[in-house]
């Protein structure tokens, strides 16, 4: 599966600080992982598997007032923020309607300067990684050697999250240790038309490496780039897969102002019967969720809880 990598020769929900090796920055960008009732779990599962990590629940449904497709959950985890050595993954518990898919992943970075022991400590971290994920989960690339890095290996968890574990090479440009990477499916290339769409509409967002795909297909074989200031990572996987983008993992983009939800909510949003609660969805298929960074106070509000649900782009001023 997933053939494009093989041939690489370089490196909801409701609806923050990434570190990165060169500095830090606020991460306004929140990957959100759609969970099946098992946000809990799936919160302490990652707490125990990945490199400085730790779960909270920062966010409960109400007890009251509840619809009734949400009954069961009352009183309930509504949120687990997972924290990755600073890096935040948000993981929303709610019913079986979505799941994540390998459209859009996790690029796991394990440099050996992060580690005394160096290349073997950091072997060794992935290993177990692999074999946790792996563990009720499935494999989509083997452990292994590639041309693009020593150690490589994608796994989709019990969960239905996708990981990419990489050994990096310490020689080369510092990565974080974690990076989103869409993987954009069909007979057409789009990862260079969804690049360009988004760091132009973006602030603090810039193209880093491309490498193009062959002639013959066309499209992009892997790139990097930034969107405020995070990093990412796109390729075209071409025809033949049976997966695209879902609800089951969004990107959730906080908001200091209304005028910028009403901003990023007119340019983004294409499928008018997908707009609910902050959620949209792109020209790409891809969910967003453009919300108040201050969502969790504004929804201590009485009533404000109720009122979201009613709401397809959020008007702060009526929560």
């Amino acid at each position: 599966m997933i053939k494009a990598l093989k041939r690489l020769v370089a490196p909801s929900g409701l609806c923050h600080a990434v570190k990165i090796r060169r500095g830090e920055t606020m991460q306004r960008i929140v990957p959100n992982v759609w969970c099946q009732g098992n946000a809990d779990d799936a919160g302490s599962f990652y707490a125990a598997i990945l490199p400085d990590a730790s779960a909270e629940v920062v966010a409960s449904y109400p007890t009251e007032n509840i619809p009734d497709f949400q009954r069961e959950l009352a009183g309930k985890t509504l949120v687990v923020d997972v924290s990755v050595s600073g890096y935040r993954i948000r993981l929303i518990n709610a019913g079986s309607e979505y799941r994540p898919t390998p459209a859009l992943s996790f690029i796991v970075n394990m440099d050996p300067l992060l580690f005394d022991g160096g290349e073997e400590e950091a072997r060794a971290r992935i290993a177990r990684m692999w074999g946790a994920f792996l563990d009720g989960g499935e494999e989509r690339m083997p452990l292994g050697e590639y041309p693009h890095s020593k150690l490589y290996g994608w796994v989709e968890d019990r969960f239905g999250v996708n990981w990419q574990l990489m050994l990096t090479d310490p020689a080369g440009e510092p990565r974080p240790l974690i990076i989103p990477q869409f993987l954009f499916t069909g007979p057409a290339p789009q990862a260079q038309a969804a690049i360009d769409f988004y760091t132009a509409l973006l602030p603090d967002s810039a193209l880093g490496m491309f490498i193009a795909g062959p002639e013959e297909t066309g499209g992009v074989l892997f790139a990097e780039f930034t969107l405020a200031g995070q990093w990412f990572s796109a390729m075209d996987a071409g025809a033949g897969h049976d997966f695209s983008f879902t609800p089951g993992l969004s990107l959730e983009v906080d908001c200091t102002e209304q005028e910028q939800i009403d901003a990023l909510w007119d340019a983004l949003s294409t499928v008018p019967e997908a707009e609910q609660c902050g959620w949209l969805v792109d020209q790409f298929g891809v969910s967003w969720q453009i919300v108040p960074e201050n969502m969790g106070s504004l929804m201590q509000h009485p009533g404000a809880y109720q009122r979201m649900l009613s709401m397809k782009k959020i008007i702060i001023a009526d929560l």
